[in-house]
């Protein structure tokens, strides 16, 4: 296999990150021995009992049992200890207004523009 370009092996008890994702990229495509598998319970250990080559190693555990998120999260003991949604007040459909063209807008900003207005008025009549 050490003749093919691009093909690396690797003995298993030598396996590292680097060779496995190298650059940090997943994907790469391997091809395991049956007595490879065998020696990775060896090295690493099974969640019944430790590896002999790692001392003190120790398989990671699921820390959720059930995947079922949606029934977890929905489920009476979640949503009894779950706060209630707190509600808004502020409106959000409130569409602006320009005061320069809304006269009533104007007056409500600026209560003197309707007098201005109303003298404006008269002094063009």
């Amino acid at each position: 296999m050490r003749n093919i370009p691009g093909v690396e092996t690797v003995h298993v008890s030598r396996l590292n990150l680097l060779q496995l994702a190298p650059g940090g990229h997943v994907g790469r495509f391997i091809v395991w021995t049956e007595d490879a598998f065998k020696e990775l319970n060896n090295i690493f250990g099974t969640h019944k009992f430790a590896g002999n080559q790692k001392q003190g190693y120790e398989l990671p555990h699921h820390e959720v049992t059930n995947p079922d998120l949606g029934r977890i999260i929905n489920s009476n003991e979640i949503q009894t200890a779950v706060r209630n949604q707190k509600v808004s007040k502020v409106n959000h459909n409130v569409q602006k207004r320009n005061p320069l063209t809304n006269t009533r807008h104007m007056d409500e900003l600026n209560p003197n523009a309707r007098i201005q207005r109303d003298a404006a008025r008269k002094a063009n009549e």
